[in-house]
């Protein structure tokens, strides 16, 4: 089908627009990265160097080594990758189970999963608080990863996924003597990939950024994630503005590098649930 062709004033009118907004999301992110390579007499010159003459890594050395960023940087790297993990498999096996399995009051269960979604997080902190502390697991890791294993949103992402995966792939693979856990390992994991991999980027960027929980729930120092780090370099260094912008960028590093290589799989996964943001 021949495609309409878009008026040349339309066409600039669009790219003014996007620029636009590249440049209002890019300029705060350059200026991160460079301030937090410079010292500290090129921070506050007008109008800002972007590249700095006389780059330097004193800010991340002094990071390291003043405020012990080492074991943030560690607890949230654990936090991140086994509540992801977790939160992935148990999302994966919920939707298959709502796609696939028959069973009594399974569209009511459904629905009562849903509406888990109207619920404010901040409404379920204290009641999630006291459980923990009855269990005696604050300050643990079981405690930071826990709360957020169970998803309503990644339950209902994966159902949508897995029903457009025909039914006749479980029948002869039943036929063929496969077992439920042999077909959900070996057929519907395989064939979900772009919807795994798209809800592991939201799972791990939702779990790197997580800033009220730890906060909550970790008191101990040692214990910290980064964004709480963060905030507690604010508050102890807060005329140390490369010193805050180098804590910034590490914690960005590995949201970019996971999203640059599963970024293909989004659209996709997206896509074929049929869901759009």
């Amino acid at each position: 089908m021949k495609r309409k062709k878009i008026p040349l004033t339309e066409q600039l009118g669009v790219h003014t627009i996007l620029f636009a907004a590249f440049l209002v999301m890019a300029i705060p992110f350059f200026w991160m990265v460079s301030t937090s390579f410079k010292n500290p007499d090129e921070i506050y010159i007008f109008p800002p160097r972007w590249i700095p003459h006389r780059p330097t890594l004193s800010n991340y050395i002094e990071l390291f080594e003043s405020v012990d960023f080492a074991r943030p940087l560690l607890n949230t790297i654990i936090v991140a990758v086994v509540s992801t993990f977790l939160s992935v498999m148990l999302s994966a096996m919920a939707g298959y189970g709502f796609a696939k399995f028959r069973f009594r009051g399974k569209e009511k269960l459904f629905l009562m999963v849903l509406a888990t979604l109207m619920v404010p997080g901040q409404m379920t902190l204290i009641p999630v608080y006291l459980i923990l502390n009855s269990m005696n697991l604050l300050n643990t890791y079981a405690g930071l990863i826990l709360p957020g294993v169970a998803s309503a949103f990644g339950i209902f992402f994966m159902r949508q996924f897995i029903m457009s995966i025909p039914d006749e792939l479980i029948d002869a693979a039943k036929i063929d003597g496969a077992k439920e856990f042999f077909i959900f390992l070996k057929i519907i994991l395989p064939l979900s990939k772009p919807a795994l991999a798209t809800l592991t980027i939201f799972n791990f960027v939702g779990a790197w950024n997580s800033f009220l929980w730890p906060l909550i729930v970790a008191t101990d120092e040692k214990m910290y994630t980064l964004p709480v780090a963060i905030s507690v370099v604010q508050g102890q260094y807060g005329e140390k503005i490369a010193l805050q912008m180098s804590g910034s960028f590490i914690v960005i590093i590995p949201i970019i590098i996971v999203f640059l290589f599963a970024q293909k799989y989004i659209i996709k996964g997206l896509s074929m649930t049929g869901m759009k943001f």
